[in-house]
């Protein structure tokens, strides 16, 4: 039921997002990601906000989170681990939120168990369809680490070491 904002780096992943479900997506290089968001809505911001990303990404979500929203810190892969202004969450009362699979697995193995199980019934059912972007042998793991490095992939990337 949520309506999903797609942000992304280039206008092939704003394709990309739409494609998969997302309800909008703001190619945050060229658009005002606050403006749009504020647009989308209704001036009122975002509620949660999934950001794997980190550096400048968090620094442009947390213009955008909604009074009382959440920002879920997933990881790094922009490679600067993000300083968050308390500023920010003390004037939009909001919370941000570590988010992180390995240490959640090894702390609530039950959760665990029971999450994934979720995730893989839905995973079969069809309901969930991960994107996969390219499938490499593993003696071609140099050429997906590249397309990783550029920015170029959509989804995940597989490496077959058989």
């Amino acid at each position: 039921g949520a309506e999903v904002i797609g942000a992304v780096g280039s206008d092939w992943k704003s394709e990309a997002v739409l494609k998969a479900g997302a309800d909008h997506a703001i190619t945050y290089i060229s658009e005002d990601m606050r403006e749009r968001v504020k647009e989308i809505t209704d001036g009122r911001g975002a509620d949660v906000i999934y950001d794997p990303v980190g550096g400048d990404a968090t620094d442009l979500a947390l213009r955008c989170i909604a009074w009382r929203g959440r920002l879920l810190v997933i990881g790094f892969t922009g490679g600067r681990i993000s300083e968050i202004p308390a500023n920010l969450l003390l004037l939009k009362g909001a919370s941000a939120v570590g988010v992180f699979w390995g240490d959640f697995a090894e702390r609530e193995r039950e959760s665990k168990e029971r999450d994934f199980q979720w995730i893989l019934d839905r995973v079969a059912s069809g309901q969930l369809r991960p994107r996969i972007s390219a499938t490499f042998a593993l003696e071609n793991a140099p050429e997906a680490l590249e397309l990783l490095a550029e920015r170029r992939v959509v989804g995940k990337q597989v490496l077959v070491v058989r």
